[in-house]
């Protein structure tokens, strides 16, 4: 699609789709077996319901949603405080897609960016055998170059909500990420659906400032605020989010843990939590008073309007165990109320809470529909660990491999090439067996500086067999290999373990990374070849060979020089 014809497209999208069909969320639309209000029949969806297998079987509505995003750099005062981002569509965050489950999606995407790439990655979507839409700048695509657009299509195969970001360098958090809805049957009642809820750090610098100290000494910057939907205080500017809740009714959160490094204590004060799933897991629901939320992680929660009446602090603390300092500790903050028309600050009193990094309990992270995992006699171990170059960078190692991969000539292009073997800097792991169950040992002892890392698996989501701070894994560590937890991140524990695995089901190029943005950019990270004779046959390689075609023709013309792991 030439610029013109997408600024045309887009234009339309705009003035119609946008406020119409994608504004407001959709509780169903089908008719069927099934009444589709949360409150009478929330496991029900048509001839489908929560206990469908949806790895093997899926609907198809027959109906496409096709938006329009547009990358831009801007000038904002997102809490107050001016400075340069980059939006989708004018905005911070970006606007949220809808989709049933069974729908297909067509996403225009076009970097009106002054300089730079670009790719958005569909964070947690499977991407069942449709492995060149993942959205990874130098795995699964070369970079979207300034004036160039590219078109995304693929099938909600899930349900449940998730979010979208830049898979270009540190670009998403200067701003370019949004949600994504996908309505379908969940795992208890509610009566009102909230939306999206983003956490959010957030620096008076962009990232690519920052990123330069980062680099040479491997440190966390502080963060000047966090954000709750794309706004806080800060010093005299800024404003609170704001949501309202109706007495007696049952509230639908969809958390979103957006952050480049910092790990969330969620709660609202007064209130209790029913977490009904699990990224895009449905769980069997459970209660708590805090919600622990690493980098990349989503939950489902139902919260009560049980109070009768007044206004409450909603609260994300970064936890301090593993998140980098935060001049707002104690402030990022939303206000829940009961009147809308009222304008006091709450007095209420926030729950107490542990800083320890740690996820959610395995015990309580139970899938509603069990999958049990077959036993296995052999895993491949990593162990975490650093260095610093000859350059004077500190990297992240998986195995003592620091990760580099290539924009100008992505995995994907290089797999249906079929060109010579792959650099050791780009750590692939082929796995050629169909259907088989791979298990990863991760191990973070000593050499991983007593750190906690969130690890997302694209392409898949991952059983937690195992997972344990401050000890060992060894031949006798038991793993749960009875309907064992399900999700895209999960926690690499500080001085422990980690245990994972996955099915060989999705044919394609997959990355394995730490979803901190300034260690993915450091190095951290791996990638699995799948069933790579299958891979060319998925391919469009006229779309995969034009974008590059282009950015080549960028890079040539500006001098680009790729300073970071290239993910």
């Amino acid at each position: 699609m030439t610029s013109t014809a997408f600024l045309a497209a887009f234009s339309t999208f705009v003035a119609t789709s946008l406020v119409s069909a994608a504004a407001t969320p959709r509780k169903g639309c089908h008719t069927g077996k099934c009444n589709f209000h949360p409150s009478k029949s929330p496991q029900c969806w048509g001839d489908y319901s929560l206990s469908t297998n949806w790895y093997d079987k899926v609907p198809d509505t027959g109906v496409t949603r096709e938006y329009w995003l547009e990358i831009q750099n801007r000038t904002e005062k997102v809490d107050g405080v001016e400075r340069v981002v980059l939006v989708v569509n004018g905005s911070v965050p970006g606007p949220t897609i809808f989709a049933d489950w069974g729908d297909r999606l067509v996403i225009h995407v076009h970097n009106a960016l002054e300089n730079n790439g670009t790719s958005i990655h569909w964070h947690g979507i499977r991407q069942n055998n449709t492995v060149q839409e993942d959205g990874v700048a130098s795995i699964t695509q070369c970079p979207v170059a300034p004036g160039d657009s590219i078109t995304y299509r693929f099938k909600a195969e899930q349900y449940g909500h998730t979010w979208y970001h830049s898979h270009f360098a540190l670009q998403a958090w200067n701003g370019v990420f949004g949600g994504i809805v996908i309505n379908g049957p969940c795992s208890a009642p509610y009566d009102v659906d909230t939306g999206i809820l983003f956490l959010n750090d957030w620096f008076h610098e962009t990232t690519d400032t920052l990123w330069a100290t980062t680099a040479s000494t491997g440190g966390l910057p502080p963060a000047q605020n966090g954000l709750i939907n794309g706004t806080n205080i800060y010093g005299d500017g800024g404003k609170r989010f704001e949501t309202t809740f109706a007495a007696g009714k049952r509230h639908r959160i969809r958390l979103v843990n957006g952050a480049i490094d910092t790990h969330f204590k969620f709660m609202i004060d007064g209130h209790k939590m029913k977490v009904i799933a699990a990224d895009l897991v449905p769980i069997k629901p459970y209660e708590t008073d805090v919600l622990s939320i690493a980098v990349g992680q989503r939950y489902d929660v139902i919260v009560e309007a049980d109070q009768g009446g007044g206004d409450f602090w909603l609260r994300a603390y970064p936890d301090g165990a593993c998140s980098a300092p935060n001049e707002m500790v104690n402030d990022i903050k939303g206000i829940v109320r009961y009147d809308a028309s009222s304008r006091q600050d709450p007095t209420s009193a926030a729950y107490v809470y542990t800083e320890d990094c740690l996820d959610e309990p395995m015990s309580k992270l139970v899938p509603y529909m069990p999958i049990d995992i077959d036993d296995a006699s052999e895993a491949d171990n990593f162990d975490v660990g650093f260095l610093v170059n000859t350059h004077g960078m500190f990297k992240w190692t998986l195995d003592g491999t620091d990760f580099l991969s290539d924009w100008d000539v992505p995995t994907l292009q290089q797999s249906v090439l079929d060109l010579p073997d792959f650099k050791e800097a780009t750590n692939v792991v082929e796995v050629n067996e169909t259907n088989a169950w791979v298990y990863f040992v991760i191990e973070n002892g000593a050499a991983g500086l007593g750190l906690a890392h969130p690890i997302h698996l694209h392409g898949h989501d991952v059983v937690l067999l195992a997972q344990e701070a401050n000890a060992d894994f060894t031949a006798t560590t038991p793993l749960q290999f009875k309907n064992p937890p399900r999700r895209d991140v999960v926690m690499l524990p500080a001085n422990g373990f980690l245990v994972i695995g996955f099915l060989t089901d999705n044919p394609g190029v997959w990355l394995m990374h730490c979803h901190i943005g300034w260690h993915a950019s450091q190095g951290f990270a791996l990638q699995v070849v799948e069933r790579e004779a299958e891979i060319p046959q998925l391919c469009d390689m006229d779309s995969l060979n034009s974008t590059c075609a282009n950015w080549h023709h960028y890079v040539a013309e500006k001098g680009i020089i790729q300073d970071d792991s290239g993910i």
